[in-house]
């Protein structure tokens, strides 16, 4: 690494260039509180206007403002090179921001330079926008489907929390421009600076240099993006560095005026004057492994941890903890380390600040491996629940009888079950949609106590309200506890009145708990609300034959038939109802179709019998009482049906 720049005159100019990129960075900011103050008021605002929405087109095919945003400040870049990311960029004002208060403390941020992090921009920017469009061709999805979306009332869906943003601030300004240097995020993290980085080695306009230079090193003192300013126009005429951002206080500051901003040929086509001036790299290669390795980790084990770590946050902060790590190791295995002025171990000697560094290292260790086992944890939960959906679906119905797990659903539901208890014992705050997932694993498993806690957990945290309503009701319903079923069902209904799966388990749940008129109020109001619902139909029917309302409950029946004919329940009932009413030959013909339908059905012969009697077709009555006595000779309604054949022939006339 090459020796700090010492001008050869040390006082060196107040840029120009600064003030004025610091009033177009007010304006940006003041444009951006607008747009937001615009949705505030309004409620619908242009979609916003930030690089990361692009992911949108790449993802879906949507084309929106910050599409059209990225893609012109790219082919602007490919010319004029990193001008948007020095003049209006608001994470860069901030950086400047954190870096001139650094500053005034007495307070130099040294620039990290590790060869293996330069690579996660790159690759940040491949996950966010190339690897979309990847999985979209793997799934083969129609990638000629494009769509607008050019307004929104949704304006802050993508963005997080105060909170959370301002973490994001504090950690992706003051933390990482201390460790890791005036544009630490920019050169570590920026997904967004990766693709103006690429296009600024092609833009023809660049920082050049006239033979007035005379290597007084003032370009360099006051670069705030880490450029050896002074040494790449000794070397090529020019600024090579693709970390240029054009903020021209460079140029500014040149006591000889030899600097300027202009037209010219590219790097790529420029042989250097004299070979640039080799730096010895700040990291030895197994402290670029431990730096890389720590970065990994941290970041896959904060990334959307507790539903409160975004992508941009998550690679500050692993890029910081990665660089004490990195610290931790050289003052383990070095004689001599300092950072930013102060000694951490001298001549072999632990000082007080390397233990302090030790300490706060030992405790982010503790919490990277507690926030590991929680993300892991998690993980393997849900790729264990990948097949359960359906049967625990399956196992909420009250109609019919809940479907038995197979040994291998029965194993995978504990698995998940464990691995989601085991996130919540490891975690040091709730994880968002945690406790549902407990719950409705334990559900399919037990025990009983643990599902009744983790619902109650989930309802009280907002999470999947209408969700946990139905398994507390379904679990009280399966040990006959109908007033707590009920209750929860109608919670469950209050939450969403419009799910019609919900209105016919409170109507089945209330008929069986004896709430009848509760029951009937529900279903007919249901089947307003969903005329072609056949189960609704039905059980409005029953309930309605249970209330001895032969009406309506003939009227229900009937439109189950017009809708699925093949209801044998449904027919069999209608057919009953039609007796009860006298209507003996209607109910014959449905008690025929039935029987045809099903002919070893004993019981619908028994009824058939019964209605032919009381219709005084006393022959058909009598071959089928026969046919009766061979298919079930002690069936105990044969006696009943002989006496009542007998008493209708004997009162027929001669």
């Amino acid at each position: 690494m090459g020796l700090p720049i010492v001008p050869s005159n040390p006082k060196i100019a107040t840029s120009r260039a600064s003030r004025w990129r610091a009033g177009v960075l007010v304006l940006v900011h003041l444009l951006i509180a607008a747009h937001i103050t615009h949705w505030l008021v309004t409620g619908n605002t242009i979609t916003p206007v930030e690089p990361s929405e692009a992911m949108a087109f790449t993802k879906a095919g949507m084309i929106n403002a910050g599409v059209i945003f990225f893609a012109a400040t790219a082919l602007l870049t490919l010319v004029f090179g990193r001008f948007f990311c020095g003049w209006a960029c608001h994470l860069v004002a901030l950086q400047d921001l954190c870096r001139s208060l650094l500053l005034r403390l007495g307070i130099r941020p040294r620039p990290l330079r590790s060869r293996l992090l330069a690579w996660v921009p790159a690759l940040a920017f491949f996950y966010m926008f190339l690897w979309p469009l990847v999985y979209r061709i793997w799934i083969r999805d129609d990638l000629g489907r494009l769509g607008t979306e050019f307004t929104t009332e949704h304006f802050w869906a993508t963005f997080p929390g105060w909170v959370v943003g301002a973490l994001t601030f504090l950690v992706c300004g003051f933390v990482v421009v201390y460790f890791l240097g005036a544009k630490g995020f920019c050169t570590y993290a920026c997904p967004y600076g990766a693709l103006f980085s690429a296009a600024e080695r092609l833009a023809p306009f660049r920082i050049r240099v006239t033979d007035a230079c005379a290597g007084c090193g003032h370009c360099t003192a006051v670069c705030s993006s880490n450029v050896r300013v002074h040494e790449e126009v000794r070397s090529y005429g020019m600024v090579v560095d693709s970390g240029c951002m054009k903020c021209l206080d460079c140029v500014s500051v040149c006591p000889n005026d030899a600097l300027y901003y202009g037209w010219g040929p590219i790097p790529w086509s420029t042989k250097p004057r004299q070979e640039p001036r080799t730096r010895s790299p700040r990291f030895t290669v197994a402290e670029e492994v431990v730096l890389a390795t720590a970065f990994a980790v941290t970041f896959f084990s904060v990334r959307g941890l507790y539903g409160s770590f975004p992508f941009l946050l998550s690679l500050g902060l692993a890029g910081v903890v990665g660089y004490l790590f990195t610290v931790a190791w050289q003052v383990w295995r070095r004689s001599n380390v300092s950072l930013h002025g102060r000694r951490l171990k001298v001549r072999n000697q632990l000082q007080p600040a390397g233990r302090a560094l030790l300490a706060l290292v030992g405790g982010l260790t503790l919490v990277v491996l507690a926030s590991a086992v929680v993300q892991t944890s998690e993980r393997l939960g849900d790729h264990a629940t990948r097949h359960l959906r359906a049967a625990y679906r399956d196992s909420l119905g009250v109609i019919e009888e809940p479907r038995r797990l197979t040994r291998e659903e029965q194993s995978a539901a504990r698995r998940a079950r464990d691995h989601f208890l085991r996130a919540r014992k490891w975690g040091l705050a709730p994880t968002p949609g945690l406790a549902r997932k407990i719950a409705w694993t334990t559900f399919l498993v037990g025990p009983l106590d643990e599902l009744q806690r983790s619902a109650t957990q989930a309802l009280a945290r907002g999470e999947a309200p209408v969700e946990m309503h139905e398994l507390l009701a379904h679990d009280a319903w399966s040990r006959q506890d109908h007033a707590t079923a009920l209750h929860h069902y109608e919670a469950a209904r209050a939450v969403a009145p419009g799910q019609g799966r919900l209105a016919l388990h409170l109507g089945v749940v209330a008929a069986r708990a004896g709430k009848l008129e509760r029951a009937s109020q529900v279903l007919s109001q249901a089947t307003v609300d969903f005329p072609n619902s056949v189960d609704i139909l039905y059980n409005a029917g029953v309930v309605e034959a249970l209330r001895s309302q032969p009406e309506e409950a003939v009227a229900y029946f009937e439109r189950v038939l017009a809708l699925d004919d093949s209801r044998r329940d449904a027919r069999e009932n209608l057919a009953g109802m039609l007796a009860a009413a006298g209507r003996f030959e209607e109910s014959i013909g449905h008690y025929e179709r039935a029987l045809a339908d099903a002919p070893e059905d004993t019981e619908t012969r028994v009824l058939l019998v019964r209605a032919q009697l009381l219709a005084g077709r006393s022959a058909e009555a009598e071959a089928n009482l026969d046919t009766l006595a061979e298919m079930a000779p002690g069936h105990p309604g044969l006696g009943l049906l002989r006496a009542m054949l007998a008493e209708s022939s004997a009162s027929a006339p001669l």
